[in-house]
């Protein structure tokens, strides 16, 4: 995937996502913090702070999460 496909994604509002790569792999998204995108390459840091750096060419998808619904309180 092309980097800036992804920097336009980030642009206008964010809102989570996640990618997904060629072997299948999924890196969430949940804030703009937790990714840097370079000129050849976009890192991901999860939530315990490990970083995994990513070649853009092996970047399949990118999946919008659908934000949680807040149901109506139970009785």
């Amino acid at each position: 995937m092309n980097v800036e496909k992804i920097r336009k994604h980030l642009s206008g509002g964010f809102r989570p996502f996640v990618l997904r790569t060629s072997d299948g792999r999924e890196y969430q998204i949940p804030h703009p913090e937790f990714i840097l995108l370079g000129k050849y390459y976009v890192a991901v840091v999860d939530s315990k702070g490990d970083m995994d750096i990513l070649e853009p060419l092996h970047i399949v998808s990118i999946k919008l999460i659908k934000p949680e619904s807040k149901s109506a309180s139970k009785p």
